[in-house]
């Protein structure tokens, strides 16, 4: 019989679905899906609300599910139609009940309700490609043109702020976990993940945690402002940055703001406070501002109302968010597909966390994409932000 690290070892060079998902202490790694949801605007309400709180295993850790849901999805969730976009067709979500969980740190841990799962089957037919080359959507003089739109936009008092997105795209076929592990070792963050199915991969980097909900306990930690990373910025010389920067501290007060005002809905009057403002994230290539904000939930508060309320996640968006989306929708003519979507996991007794798609790479129908967005705001410049949205891009372009 396999030990653990054998084991291990095999799940990776298969071709065995699974899941990685990045924790406090370490990995967790799904594996040995019962079920696989494909999820819908008619079909997420009953899927969050009566499927996720089935407790079929004894092991509580896995009475869950691990997925993602698209941002198209999420718009029609709270009621918005986008105009047709051109898309590659992907899944508008997907949710997977999980019978293996693999924990390691220091070591590996091993639940499994699946019989014989140390059994895999070897992948012979592994081909893995990628072209050298990314293509971008957006020129400097589109994004510009744009832009100047959307400055129009915010004079007119439509919007406040607003993202523009931008993709990076090429042919190829990846060896995901190979990828992600060296993604990992160059840029690990707090919201890594990897998703292999059979049809598609993700892979991520992603800083930004959307929501932990645990007990009657939520909080949000939203990200607004970045920095590029040079030698002799310091974490304290970052800060003083972005406290002096007038751009930077209107972008992070408006966010804030309107995260408080998503969670004010699905929270106990009064109970919504700032938990740590105005603190900074490093990264490999930048850094981040960031508050994060915590609520206590209201009673009788269900799963779709929790995901109505937050996502899609207003700081990738822009403010005020549902305007900024209807705006964004109609000048963006590339579906945003995952791209600012949410991957996260829901446990049968309603705590869930969910971090929002950013810094996120698709593998799918042979293409490999990569989408990331910069603020629009009064004050600032095309070029800059176009400049912003390579630094945010870098570490996952640099993987190739």
């Amino acid at each position: 019989m396999l030990n653990n690290n054998e084991y291990l070892n095999k799940l990776y060079q298969s071709d065995k679905p699974l899941i990685i998902y990045k924790t406090d202490k370490g990995f967790d790694i799904f594996t040995d899906f019962s079920h696989k949801y494909i999820i819908t605007k008619k079909n997420i309400k009953n899927f969050l609300n009566s499927q996720t709180q089935n407790k079929s295993l004894n092991h509580k850790s896995l009475n869950c599910y691990v997925g993602f849901f698209g941002y198209k999805l999420l718009c029609e969730n709270i009621g918005i139609k986008l105009p047709k976009q051109k898309s590659n067709n992907f899944y508008s979500g997907i949710f997977y009940k999980p019978l293996t969980k693999i924990s390691f740190n220091k070591k590996i841990t091993i639940k499994s309700y699946k019989k014989n799962f140390r059994s895999i089957k070897s992948n012979k037919n592994n081909e893995y490609s990628d072209e050298k080359k990314f293509d971008l959507n957006l020129t400097l003089k589109q994004y510009s043109k744009l832009f100047k739109e959307f400055s129009e936009n915010i004079k007119q008092g439509k919007t406040y702020q607003i993202k523009i997105a931008q993709t990076y795209s090429k042919k190829g076929n990846l060896n995901a976990v190979k990828l992600f592990w060296k993604l990992m070792k160059m840029n690990e963050s707090p919201e890594s993940f990897l998703i292999r199915d059979k049809d598609y991969n993700i892979i991520s980097c992603s800083p930004e945690t959307l929501l932990i909900k645990k007990n009657n306990i939520i909080k949000t930690k939203p990200i607004a402002g970045t920095l590029k990373k040079k030698k002799n910025i310091t974490l304290k010389k970052a800060l003083s940055f972005f406290r002096l920067n007038e751009k930077e501290t209107k972008e992070h007060n408006m966010i804030v703001d309107m995260e408080r005002n998503d969670l004010s809905r699905i929270c106990k009057t009064g109970s919504v406070k700032i938990d740590k403002l105005k603190q900074v994230e490093e990264y490999r290539d930048l850094f981040h501002y960031v508050t994060t904000i915590k609520g206590y939930v209201k009673n009788k508060v269900s799963n779709h109302d929790i995901i109505s309320a937050l996502m899609p996640g207003g700081s990738v968006i822009g403010c005020p968010k549902i305007n900024t989306i209807q705006l964004l929708n109609s000048k963006e003519t590339n579906e945003r597909n995952i791209y600012t979507g949410s991957f996260g996991i829901i446990h049968s007794n309603g705590d869930m966390r969910f971090n929002i798609m950013i810094r996120t790479l698709l593998n799918f129908k042979n293409l490999i994409n990569l989408s990331v967005a910069s603020g629009v705001i009064l004050g600032s410049t095309a070029k800059k932000e176009y400049n912003e949205n390579y630094i945010k891009a870098k570490s996952l372009l640099d993987l190739f």
